[in-house]
């Protein structure tokens, strides 16, 4: 088998916009080898403005208009870093994001849309929510939906198109809640829908005053206050929601980037590239074409899409680019709050159900690109000759899981170390079979642990922090406090600066979560290999004798820190099968220190435990075997993750899976089609603390834990021996 080939560039996408998304889709279709593709975006979904007025009308739920960030990478081959991108320092060449490492790029673009906040109207930020960004202010709306009750009043600051679109969706909306109330649409100046033809013009105020919309001329607003509104002639409009969408703000970072900018835009040429820069692009409703001046629509970020895909794929491989021209006008949909809408092509008056049902497939059909995407080859081909038994281990054509996921079954691990002989030295108090080895140091005790594990998402710094909490889960197990850390490291094969990069970025991740925890990341050692591997090496210090498996007593509550499945999330993302938000919560799930969990249950466990490879029902058995004990465990009180148990019913598993469920023996009655109990043998990375703790104490500990942000529950009870596990 041949080494995967070298990465040499790397390709940003700052913000993931329609012409982002659609790049990504042919990306999909034709990737480039040795181009390493990464896209930022604040969430792990980008909404489509296109079906946003269906929304609010409530002619499709959230999920029909959002862009599956997540999906959509995994099918590019691209990663994902979740956060919002805040500047571009240009000679670096690196990019600024909230909440990780800045991200280094070779060519960047930037696609990340509008604002239609109104910061200098006084009380706006406080008490009002913009049109756009998309998704926080449909957010907002399906609350306000939600509870809205008869003489609910909303105001939409801006007659223009979209002011007028959103005005009747509101009304609709409300209307067919059956709630009484009135929608008002406030204009400053004297004529409302100026940019658009005198025949959709005189349409859509005819919609509006069917919709029961108040439009308002003359409207000047001088604040915005809680309840409402104050106009400059001294008037009080009220408002239980009020809604800004009156023109179009560039995101206000954009200004210290030093690219050239026109009204806060960046200026672009013929090619989408920034002048002045050429290595970065930028596209949709946030760029200015200096060429050819046109409004902010969606469609021209559609249409922009080929050429940009093009050009970047130019620059990387020393092409030559292609201009784009944008079409001179354009016909506009607009949806009039029910199944019907108005056209505005050349100042005529058209308008009814059918041009809505047309907007319906246009938009639908768009969003199906991103709904039948391509899926990648997880697993080789098996080649014409090959030895025995290897045709069995690749039937099933899933590639081996990454994470704690990646390990060797229980059973191979105990009889790989069945062997090893006991310790020797009398500082050696404690070896295998612990979580981590016990030695003696002082009065106390030093642990000493290492774990390391195959990359199973693409981002290193994201990757690095669950690696050192996963590392450090055998310290908190233990109740000692950690002290010193040492990396292992696999580089996949890049060019010196893309690996000096990750490196980087592996460092600020680990060194983040360590530093928080009280422990130094002091050294280690990498290696260059076929794919990235993280891990970690440990010490902790304990003052007295360390928690161990042993200890359990007959009638001690269980106690679980984290919900499980994160190992069959990331099967189902390997598949691209996993909602973005799933794997977006288990990634927070999983990069979430167990510290001060520890802190809690360390005075009060008789034995305590991490819950990593083999799952919860194999570390449960640990203690059950070390402690000479039983256990009843509840299924229904085993907290999960968001759409674990829904990809667990549809048979998505981990490739531990199978080693794990062989430890099933010890669970009389079970059934592992019950995706309950499935998950019982889900390997986990970076999992919570299992703990058997006096049941006089579990409610108060439980209760403590929730406080401190742990998805804690009590699951069950030890009881009498032997080592088996009923359920219920």
């Amino acid at each position: 088998m041949h080494a995967p080939l070298p990465l040499t560039r790397d390709l940003v996408l700052i913000g993931g916009g329609h012409s982002h998304a659609l790049v990504l889709r042919m990306w999909a279709m034709m990737p480039l080898p040795g181009v390493r593709v990464t896209v930022i975006n604040p969430g792990p979904t980008a909404p489509y403005s296109g079906m946003l007025p269906g929304l609010v009308a409530g002619h499709y739920t959230q999920s029909d208009l959002e862009i599956d960030l997540v999906k959509l990478a995994r099918a590019a081959g691209a990663r994902v870093v979740l956060g919002r991108a805040e500047a571009i320092d240009r000679d670096t060449r690196r990019i600024t994001v909230t909440g990780h490492a800045p991200v280094f790029y070779d060519i960047a673009s930037v696609d990340i849309g509008i604002s239609s906040d109104l910061p200098d109207l006084p009380g706006f930020t406080a008490h009002a929510i913009p049109a756009k960004p998309l998704g926080p202010f449909a957010a907002t709306w399906e609350a306000f939906a939600a509870r809205a009750r008869d003489g609910a009043q909303v105001l939409v600051i801006g007659a223009g198109v979209a002011g007028a679109e959103l005005s009747m969706a509101c009304a609709h909306r409300l209307r067919q809640q059956g709630v009484t109330g009135t929608v008002h649409l406030l204009e400053a100046g004297d004529r409302p829908l100026r940019d658009i033809g005198d025949g959709a013009r005189r349409a859509l105020l005819a919609r509006m005053q069917a919709n029961g919309v108040q439009l308002r001329t003359g409207a000047r607003i001088s604040r915005v206050v809680v309840g409402g509104v104050d106009l400059a002639d001294g008037q009080h409009l009220p408002g239980d929601l009020v809604i800004g969408a009156a023109g179009a703000r560039p995101q206000d970072w954009l200004e210290q980037t030093g690219l050239d900018l026109v009204d806060g835009f960046i200026a672009v040429g013929p090619d989408l590239c920034a002048l002045g820069d050429p290595l970065i692009y930028a596209v949709g409703d946030c760029a200015h074409l200096t060429h050819a001046p046109r409004p902010k629509a969606g469609v021209f970020a559609v249409r922009e899409a080929p050429i940009l895909f093009h050009n970047l794929r130019a620059d990387l491989i020393g092409g030559q680019r292609k201009p784009y021209q944008p079409q001179r006008d354009y016909l506009k949909l607009i949806s009039t709050g029910g199944k019907r809408a108005v056209a505005d092509k050349l100042g005529l008056r058209l308008e009814g159900d059918l041009l809505w049902r047309w907007k319906d497939r246009i938009d639908r059909k768009f969003m199906a690109k991103f709904h039948d995407l391509p899926v990648m080859q997880t697993a080789p081909d098996l080649p014409p000759l090959a030895a025995l038994g290897m045709r069995e281990m690749l039937e099933d054509g899933q590639a081996p899981c990454g994470g704690c996921a990646a390990k060797p079954g229980p059973e191979t691990l105990i009889g790989g170390l069945a062997g090893l002989p006991a310790p020797v030295r009398p500082d050696v108090i404690r070896g295998a079979g612990d979580d981590a080895a016990v030695l003696a140091c002082g009065d106390g005790a030093q642990v000493l642990t290492s774990d390391h594990f195959r990359a199973f998402i693409d981002d290193p710094y994201s990757l690095a922090r669950i690696a050192a909490v996963h590392a450090l889960g055998d310290v908190w197990a233990m109740g000692a406090v950690p002290q010193a850390a040492l990396a292992t490291l696999i580089l996949p094969r890049m060019r010196d600066r893309m690996q000096a990069e990750m490196l980087r970025e592996i460092m600020a991740g680990a060194s983040e979560v360590f530093r928080a925890a009280g422990a130094d990341l002091v050294g280690g050692h990498t290696s260059v290999g076929p794919e990235l591997t993280v891990g970690f090496t440990v010490t902790g210090l304990h003052r007295g004798t360390p928690i161990g498996l042993t200890g359990g007593r007959s009638g001690d509550a269980l106690i679980l820190t984290k919900p499980i499945g994160s190992g069959t999330i990331f099967a189902a993302e390997m598949q691209g099968r996993a909602a973005g938000g799933d794997v977006a919560e288990a990634l927070a799930l999983m990069t979430q220190a167990q510290g001060g969990a520890a802190d809690i249950l360390a005075p009060l466990a008789h034995a305590m435990t991490d819950v990593t490879g083999y799952g919860l029902g194999g570390h449960l058995l640990t203690i059950l075997r070390a402690s000479d004990r039983g256990a009843a465990l509840d299924l229904d009180a085993v907290p999960l993750m968001a759409g674990a148990r829904e990809l667990a019913a549809q048979g998505v598993r981990s490739t531990l899976f199978a080693a794990n469920s062989a430890q099933a023996l010890a669970f009389p009655g079970r059934d592992l089609d019950d995706p309950r109990v499935a998950l019982l043998f889900d390997p986990q990375t970076a999992g919570g603390l299992l703990a058997a703790v006096p049941a006089a104490k579990a409610e108060g500990a439980v209760q403590a834990l929730r406080q401190h942000g742990y998805q804690a529950a009590r699951i069950g009870t030890l009881t009498d021996g032997p080592a088996y596990v009923t359920l219920r």
